[in-house]
């Protein structure tokens, strides 16, 4: 029987197949105007027979945009992999004739000294439908063909009264990258005769997957730390417009119905105001009448929140829009057995296609609603800033302006106004000057975004989250900051930051020098010692105080010494030229290697740096995240060679190419005896490995390294609990993302270039290091009152207080460095890549006797 059952669904999936066009996806009755090229004219399909690449996709929209008057294609950034991103236009004719006095009018909406004299009676909405952040979620991308024609090409009074009231932007392809990728795959791999079987390759992506973008980075946590052109550039658009109603249009399991929010009502972002949740819900009233008349099953107050700002449909929110996200069960394909049947990729296209519709109809019925809404929300930012304690932020680097210049970049990419500090300010024991600080009022249209971006939190309506709890960006930078109350005062601020800019270095004294020096603070110090060393160039660092009549230099301070290498001298000084221009750090001529106080330049105390030759570990099992943001690191800041190395190959021989490896989170069980053997010669010979998380476990158990974890087991054998409570009492125990503070010695290698003794790290999972029997083993070690912002459990703070953050293990002449915390995470944490960078270079030369 069951076999049977089987080939019918089979008989039904095949049949749905051969049928597909646009009758089963349009809605009935509509007309269409037959100048306008259906899908299947310009790329020669019906949306689902196949997936649609990329270049398909950016065909058919211009094909679209070169046939209707309704219709204008803008390209507004490229990928890494130089990709288009573009988005559709669509309005009346009547519109697009004053389309950017439509839009000037709009975006004053957010602007409260001048919104209240505008009229929205007759004012058009903005909504933006955005398909397909995560490439291999592709029903979305797919569906952006049918709701680009349909609104092209459709004719009637219905669609005239929609287009003369709204101006409608679609973004067919948020992740362009990630979604040729898996369409190369599906494609590749789809048999003529469809076969739904969930063993069937077509639906086992290779690693790294179709889901991210081309460093392997989520595109959907990227909204608010813009690490990526994609971002940048959407964000860019965003404020442009100022949509009304922005639409996210995702999959999921395979095994799932359909999902549109509200969702989760505890679990929203605490400045999201009520009326985004009310309009939302209105919202849902369209979504359920259109998806019941075609027969479709959903749910919409359960599984997701809409808590992390970062994400597409929840960053709308704290902008004065409403975001909307859409979640379909996925086929990963063409068709995939689910315990309602067969799912066909065309039944996926069709949800979305017509959540599009009802997104579009719920905004044409609460039109003046959704754009009255959006002037109170910043009407009311003056009021919330009355009546906030708080007043204004400042923060600031005097040594590295890297980082100062990156987090100004992000806060006006944003529409946040920030301004150099006018005269100095000292709160908490730190100095903030002017030149090398700056401050943001809260008295601002963005004060729920400068709320959203600095501030810590602790105390929660929920304890469960899909995402990460708290992302206090200046923390993630590393930055000294602190909130300003009755301190504040409009004499503190200087000039506007509207463009950040950055300076170039400065060689402080002249050429011709006994030697250079590169202090170790700047972001980019590193960079700038790997290029002399790619060059053969001898780079010294220093590992004690070095002094001169003008400057003092802390340990690990970089050293050019040029005495004795008198034949590079011409091309040293050439690379320092470049070094000053590119990497933003000040080069110090020194005319002796005397020490005015400290060592001399010749001590023996100093190391020789090593041209680092990484390999980064990959596939089988890695996380794809946290290996590219690794290669990310390596590739678009250092500008160093790196090899992304499968796990496997770590069975063979190929180790001796290499000084450094890196093991990002992961299973490693691909590495097989003869691999733990491989890798424990490498690290006896002098190599280094560098890891995080479960890895560390791994290297210990394979006694690789000597690093102990805590059990994390409880006695509660005699407690007893309720079956309705399992999954929420699990889910409390999850650290999905919070950032807590560690106490430094910063006289050790890993800690050199760090301006304070605490530091910030961010943290989700729940492995703890046990302390070392080495007392100097353990650099890094949590604080007693270790939380500085986000959720973590009672029993995992616990845990957590007083363990060490890493610890260093010597094995023969090589060294494995082990962090608790992924120190790269989502490629916004400015502040602990330093440590990352610091084992890379220093962490060969850490003395044995400081490792366990």
């Amino acid at each position: 029987m069951r076999i049977i059952l089987y080939q019918l669904l089979l008989f039904h999936a095949f049949i749905s197949f051969a049928q597909v066009d646009l009758s089963y996806y349009l809605p009935k009755g509509m007309t269409y105007n037959p100048e306008v090229s259906t899908p299947k004219e310009v790329i020669g399909f019906h949306p689902g027979e196949w997936h649609v690449g990329h270049d398909q996709l950016v065909y058919y929209m211009r094909s679209i945009a070169n046939s209707s008057s309704r219709v204008i294609m803008e390209e507004f950034a490229r990928t890494y992999e130089n990709r288009p991103l573009v988005q559709l236009i669509i309005t009346s004719e009547a519109n697009h004739v004053q389309l950017e006095e439509i839009r000037s009018q709009h975006v004053l909406l957010s602007d409260p000294a001048r919104s209240g004299s505008l009229n929205t009676e007759s004012m058009p909405i903005v909504i933006w439908l955005g398909y397909s952040v995560h490439g291999n979620e592709a029903s979305g991308a797919n569906a952006s063909l049918l709701t680009a024609y349909h609104l092209a090409a459709g004719q009637g009074a219905e669609i005239d009264e929609l287009l003369e009231n709204a101006v409608v932007i679609i973004d067919p392809s948020f992740n362009p990258d990630g979604l040729n990728r898996f369409s190369s795959w599906v494609n590749s791999h789809r048999s003529h005769v469809i076969n739904p079987d969930p063993n069937d390759r077509e639906y086992d992506e290779a690693w790294p997957g179709g889901r991210t973008n081309h460093y392997w980075f989520d595109l959907n946590r990227d909204w608010l730390p813009l690490a990526h052109p994609e971002s940048r550039g959407r964000i860019q658009r965003f404020h442009d417009w100022k949509p009304n109603i922005l639409t996210d249009h995702h999959e999921m399991g395979t095994n799932s119905t359909f999902f549109f929010q509200p969702g989760i009502p505890s679990r929203k972002y605490p400045w999201t105001p009520e009326k985004n949740v009310e309009l939302t819900q209105k919202m849902a009233t369209f979504h359920a009448k259109y998806l019941d008349e075609i027969g479709s099953l959903y749910y919409s107050r359960e599984s997701y929140d809409d808590f992390y700002i970062g994400k597409g449909s929840t960053y709308p929110d704290i902008n004065g829009s409403v975001g909307v996200l859409f979640e379909q069960a996925s086929s990963r394909g063409h068709a995939q057995e689910n315990p309602f049947g067969i799912l066909t990729f065309p039944m996926a296209i069709r949800n979305h296609f017509t959540t599009s519709l009802s997104t579009l109809a719920s905004g044409i019925a609460h039109r003046k609603e959704f754009l009255d809404f959006q002037r109170e929300f910043y009407a009311e930012s003056s009021e919330l800033a009355s009546q906030d304690r708080v007043k204004a932020y400042v923060f600031g680097s005097e040594k590295d302006p890297v980082r100062n210049y990156e987090l100004l970049k992000v806060l006006t990419q944003h529409q946040i106004r920030v301004y150099d500090l006018k005269s100095s300010v000292t709160k908490n024991g730190k100095q903030y000057q002017p030149g090398s600080a700056y401050v943001v009022p809260l008295n601002q249209p963005q004060y729920r975004m400068v709320r959203g971006i600095f501030e810590t939190r602790t105390s929660f309506n929920d304890s469960l989250f899909y995402d990460v709890s708290t992302w206090t960006f200046p923390l993630a930078y590393n930055l000294n900051y602190t909130s300003l109350e009755k301190e504040f005062n409009a004499g503190l601020l200087g000039e506007e930051v509207k463009e950040p800019r950055i300076a170039s270095g400065k060689l402080i004294g002249q050429k011709g020098a006994y030697a250079y020096a590169i202090k170790p603070h700047g972001y980019y110090a590193f960079r700038a010692a790997n290029r002399l060393l790619e060059q053969d160039v001898v780079v010294l660092y220093t590992n004690e105080v070095h002094s001169s009549d003008t400057h003092s230099f802390p340990r690990g301070t970089m050293i050019i010494p040029v005495g004795i290498q008198q034949e590079k001298r011409a091309a040293i000084e050439s690379m320092i030229d470049r070094i000053l221009e590119e990497d933003m750090v000040d080069v110090f001529a020194l005319t002796t290697g005397l020490a005015k106080g400290g060592v001399d330049l010749g001590s023996r105390s100093h190391a020789i740096m090593e041209l680092p030759k990484v390999a980064v570990l990959v596939e089988d099992g890695i996380s794809a995240y946290e290996a590219g943001e690794v290669w990310h690191l390596f590739d678009q800041r250092l500008k160093m060679k790196v090899t992304l190395l499968p796990v496997s190959k770590v069975n063979g021989r190929v180790l001796a190419r290499y000084n450094r490896i890196v093991i990002p989170n992961g299973n490693l069980s691909a590495i097989r005896e003869s691999g733990k053997e491989n890798l424990k010669t490498w690290v006896r010979d002098g190599g280094v490995i560098i890891t995080w998380k479960n890895p560390g476990q791994w290297l210990s158990l394979g006694t690789i390294s000597n690093v102990k974890y805590d059990s994390g087991s409880t006695d509660e054998k005699d407690k007893y609990k309720p079956y309705e409570d399992l999954d929420e009492n699990r889910g409390a125990q999850v650290t999905g993302g919070a950032i807590f503070e560690a106490k430094v010695d910063l006289s050790h290698p890993l800690a050199y270039g760090l301006e304070n003794d605490r530091i910030p790290l961010f943290r989700n999972h729940n492995l703890v290091m046990q302390k070392s029997s080495n007392e100097y083993a353990n650099p890094l070690v949590y604080t007693s009152e270790p939380l500085l912002s986000g959720y973590v459990s009672e029993e995992n703070l616990a845990r957590i207080k007083n363990s060490p953050a890493v610890t260093v293990s010597t094995l023969g002449s090589g060294r494995i460095i082990t962090f608790t915390d992924n120190p790269n995470f989502r490629a916004y944490w400015w502040g602990t890549n330093k440590l990352f960078m610091n084992a890379l270079y220093y962490g060969k030369d850490i003395s044995s006797g400081a490792g366990e």
